[in-house]
């Protein structure tokens, strides 16, 4: 079903591109880096239901599991609603791609402790300050000896984002970050630039 949606969106969209270009475009973003990112955008790792000894090795940041539900909530909407409610939610998410960053610090801390210290990184919230509409939290992350990061953020889980980030920077990991999918970025453009192609619900 992601399939076919997703194909819809780039033939409505790149209205010159011949078949081997649609379905390398195709590919690209619905890999499960693509996908990774959108069930970020959607903050859809914080709704799962996890065991025990998933929620303690991170499993709700890893890019094949928020992959799988970003998949998983598509395919439900498309059961609940039908295709065009589907359709809107992929095609919505794929526009306002551009708009954020691919700043998944969590995810990619964890893939670089279990490489290099087969260690899993625990993030505890440690303080919250300021009034309820202006909450500020700060989180910690730690993995072997001690605490290895320290973030605040206005969200528990954006403090532990930035804890995440400065675990990474001081593990000389910061700056080569996996690489960007170009392609997906591309997409979002052309999506973002010509909405008038869309197909009507």
């Amino acid at each position: 079903m992601l399939e076919l949606i997703a194909a819809e969106h780039l033939y409505h969209t790149y209205l010159t591109s011949d078949e081997g270009e649609l379905t390398r475009l195709r590919a690209s973003v619905v890999n499960t880096k693509s996908l990774a990112r959108l069930a970020s955008r959607l903050s859809l790792g914080d709704y799962l239901l996890l065991g025990k000894g998933a929620h303690k090795t991170g499993a709700r940041s890893l890019q094949s599991i928020l992959a799988n539900t970003f998949e998983a909530v598509i395919g439900a909407i498309f059961l609940d609603q039908g295709y065009r409610a589907a359709y809107k939610l992929f095609s919505r998410s794929l526009i306002d791609v551009q708009a954020w960053p691919d700043d998944n610090y969590k995810g990619r801390l964890q893939e670089v402790t279990q490489e290099r210290f087969l260690s899993t990184p625990q993030y505890d919230i440690v303080g919250a300050s300021g009034p309820g509409h202006r909450r500020e939290y700060t989180a910690e992350v730690s993995f072997g000896d001690g605490v290895s990061g320290k973030g605040r953020g206005r969200t528990k889980r954006d403090a532990e984002q930035m804890a995440a980030r400065e675990a990474l920077a001081a593990l000389g990991a910061l700056d080569n970050p996996p690489a960007q999918d170009e392609v997906l970025e591309a997409v979002a453009h052309e999506a973002r630039r010509a909405p008038a192609n869309q197909p009507s619900s």
